[in-house]
């Protein structure tokens, strides 16, 4: 059995604490105010600040980073933790490109993380589809992670990453067969390009869960940027329509204090 503590410190970004490991994911900043380009005419400014500073956090032992270009998951405060990391794990285009030493997995890929008197943990990249099909010479690369180590009960811990729900992403899913899930959400949209989302929204989360059955989910990254077309509101207003086995799963991280979950 492992217990885990999970501290959301805003938007994708959550510190991970169990077994002695402490490992932090899409690391997040900076202050609120900036407008941040994403390219191709697509921009969002960050409404809402850290809930931790990043001065009061403790060593970190490794970085989960599921894309490297894109502010709302890697902002220069965040860019300023990684050369303090033990380990940055992300796609191997942004591996490549980062002035740090970095591990680079393509999806399906896995690296292992090893310390002293820590239980090994195994990292596997998983599919991601960052917006609409044959959107990702746009978007660019983006993995989640499933993570495996020893004394799990109930399952994996999976970090879904950016992404929409996709025949890939749930084939994997149900390969790994996740207990516990950290699901970006926000059904992330732009004005100019209309209905077109490209995180997933709570109607494509419900549709995920019902085909994997997780024990747990933990709903992160849909607050705190305007580019978020469902917060928590729009979000718990879907689950109120799906089935109680469903809406049961959700579980919700107060943002800067730390939630202990079983896994």
């Amino acid at each position: 059995m492992t217990k885990a503590r999970f501290t959301h410190i805003g938007g994708p970004t959550v510190l991970i604490e169990f077994g002695g490991w402490r490992l932090l994911t899409d690391p997040t900043f900076d202050p609120p105010g900036r407008t941040y380009s994403f390219g191709w005419g697509t921009s969002s400014r960050k409404l809402t600040g850290p809930a931790v500073d990043p001065a009061c956090l403790p060593p970190v032992d490794a970085v989960l980073l599921s894309h490297v270009h894109h502010g709302d998951n890697l902002d220069d405060a965040g860019r300023a933790l990684l050369p303090a990391a033990g380990t940055i794990v992300t796609t191997s285009s942004g591996a490549r490109s980062l002035p740090y030493p970095a591990r680079g997995l393509e999806a399906g890929q896995t690296t292992r993380l090893e310390a002293p008197s820590r239980p090994p943990i195994d990292i596997t990249a998983t599919p991601c589809r960052h917006g609409p099909p044959l959107s990702r010479p746009i978007v660019g690369e983006v993995i989640g992670f499933a993570l495996t180590w020893p004394g799990q009960e109930h399952g994996p811990l999976w970090i879904t990453g950016d992404t929409v729900h996709h025949r890939a992403l749930r084939r994997a899913a149900a390969a790994i067969r996740p207990g516990t899930v950290l699901l970006h959400l926000g059904g992330v949209g732009f004005p100019g390009t209309g209905p077109l989302r490209y995180t997933m929204t709570a109607r494509q989360a419900v549709r995920l869960c019902a085909a994997i059955a997780p024990r747990t989910v933990l709903p992160i990254h849909y607050e705190g940027w305007q580019h978020f077309r469902q917060g928590r509101d729009g979000i718990e207003q879907d689950l109120r329509r799906a089935p109680e086995r469903i809406t049961g799963l959700f579980r919700w991280l107060p943002l800067g204090t730390p939630e202990q979950v079983q896994l």
